[in-house]
C-alpha cells in the first residue's frame, strides 16, 4: 500500500478513536480533557443543542465513528473517486460544524477540531491521489 494511502487509512482510524472517545464521554456525562472557559470551551460545544443529531439524543461524534470507519475502509481499496466523494461529504460537514462552533456557539472544542483536521487531511490526501484524467490523446 502506498504511503499516502496508508496515511489516509491512519487518519481514518485516528478519527474513529477520537470519535469513540467523544461518544463515550457524551454518554458518561463527562467533559473531555479540554479548557472549559473562554473561546476554547469543550463544555460549551459538547453541551450545546448542536452536539447531538437533530431530533435525537445521539451525539454527532457517533456519526463521526461511522464516517471515519467508512473512510478507513475506503482507503483499503484502490484509490478512486469514491475516496474523494466521501471525503468531500466529510469536509462539507466539517465546514458546517465549524460554522456552528464559531458563529452559533461562540466556542471551539479542541477534540472536535482534532477530528476536523483529520477530515481535512483525508480530503487533501484523496484529492492528491486522484488518478489524472488529463491524458492527451494523439
Amino acid at each position: 500500500m502506498p504511503r499516502l494511502q496508508l496515511a489516509g487509512l491512519a487518519a481514518g482510524l485516528a478519527g474513529v478513536v477520537v470519535s469513540i472517545y467523544l461518544t463515550i464521554q457524551h454518554y458518561a456525562g463527562v467533559v473531555p480533557g479540554c479548557p472549559v472557559a473562554g473561546p476554547i470551551n469543550c463544555d460549551a460545544v459538547l453541551s450545546s443543542p448542536f452536539a447531538v443529531i437533530a431530533g435525537t439524543s445521539v451525539p454527532t461524534s457517533a456519526a463521526g465513528i461511522a464516517w471515519f470507519g467508512i473512510s478507513a475502509l475506503l482507503w483499503l481499496r484502490p484509490v478512486g473517486p469514491q475516496q474523494l466523494a466521501w471525503s468531500a461529504i466529510g469536509l462539507l460537514t466539517v465546514l458546517y460544524l465549524v460554522f456552528l462552533e464559531i458563529v452559533r456557539i461562540g466556542a471551539i472544542c479542541l477534540w472536535c477540531t482534532g477530528a476536523h483536521v483529520l477530515v481535512l487531511a483525508i480530503f487533501l490526501l484523496a484529492l492528491t491521489l486522484q488518478p489524472s484524467r488529463n491524458t492527451v490523446s494523439r
